[in-house]
């Protein structure tokens, strides 16, 4: 299914980069020159760029009347750079994009704007490739490792997936915002990310999840691809100096999201959690499901009877 884009809205493409001049200018190039989408304005976060070649092409690139360079000049924290780049645009949509993302096909944007105009959708989220053509992002699974962790990740490109949902389109609770469009004003409405207690990990997590408590669909597309050279800029959270940062950030998920964490309702609850490949659990895990279910309905049951108005909302499953 396609949707028609009469009236293309104003995109605000943010890309927070430090230095990495060669990935900065792969990225941007494809948005220019490789994105058939027709009204685009391009936001680069400068976060303390130091080395020669990246001024210039920050001169360089600026000379188009679409890009702007604005400078950040604070300590790295992907949710502080995101909302402060969210206050400078002037799009109806934002397109956050990591600046280690390159372009395959010219319609990926149109494709995932198509989706965030629908009445409501409060997220879209892309089909991502590692650089050999291995999947590295096919929509968020609530649970995995703990937390959350990417669908069909080192799988071959191709792969139909659990039942073919590798290749449909679907709501799922969360995506990954390395390539994430969202309207501005559910971006607003929700206070963007969570820059105090998630300011590298799970911070696009946390923000697919409280657009969902907020009645919003996280919308997932296969149609839109792009390759993904993952954490070529910043590094991986194994690194030593990331690791108590990230268990804090891990922990802070746990307490925030608890049991949800644990019953993702967009994934099947005879499946397992311990890898990103699809197997039954052992033992099951219906029984934990059927406890938080219970738990669930108890308090909308109890705020219904406080609001007999209110009709509760059901989850996907």
């Amino acid at each position: 299914m396609r949707y028609a884009l009469h009236e293309p809205p104003l995109v605000s493409t943010i890309i927070p980069t430090r230095d990495q001049a060669a990935l900065l200018r792969t990225c941007v190039t494809g948005l220019l020159e490789r994105t058939d989408y027709p009204n685009l304005e391009i936001i680069i976060i400068d976060n303390r760029s130091r080395e020669p070649e990246t001024r210039a092409y920050f001169a360089e690139v600026a000379a188009d009347p679409r890009v702007r360079v604005v400078s950040y000049d604070k300590p790295f924290n992907y949710a502080a750079i995101n909302n402060f780049a969210a206050g400078l645009a002037s799009g109806s949509m934002l397109c956050l994009l990591n600046n280690d993302i390159e372009i395959i096909h010219s319609d990926w944007l149109g494709e995932m704007v198509s989706h965030a105009l629908r009445p409501g959708i409060g997220g879209v989220g892309a089909l991502l490739y590692y650089p050999d053509d291995r999947i590295q992002h096919a929509g968020t699974i609530l649970g995995i490792s703990g937390v959350a962790a990417h669908a069909y990740r080192w799988q071959r490109r191709g792969t139909p997936g659990y039942f073919g949902r590798a290749g449909l389109i679907q709501n799922l609770s969360a995506v990954t915002a390395a390539c994430f469009v969202v309207p501005a004003k559910v971006y607003a409405e929700v206070g963007g990310f969570d820059e105090r207690n998630l300011t590298v990990a799970f911070n696009d997590v946390d923000l697919c999840l409280r657009i969902g408590e907020r009645g919003y669909r996280i919308v997932w597309t296969p149609y839109a691809e792009l390759y993904h050279h993952e954490s070529a800029s910043r590094g991986p959270d194994t690194d030593p100096e990331n690791r108590k940062r990230f268990a804090a950030e891990v922990a802070y998920m746990q307490r925030r999201w608890g049991v949800l964490l644990q019953h993702d309702p967009c994934h099947n609850p005879n499946l397992w959690l311990d890898y990103h490949e699809w197997g039954l659990a052992t033992p099951p895990r219906i029984g934990k499901l059927a406890s938080c279910r219970s738990a669930v309905c108890g308090a909308k049951n109890a705020a219904q009877s406080a609001n007999p108005d209110q009709r509760v909302q059901r989850l996907p499953v």
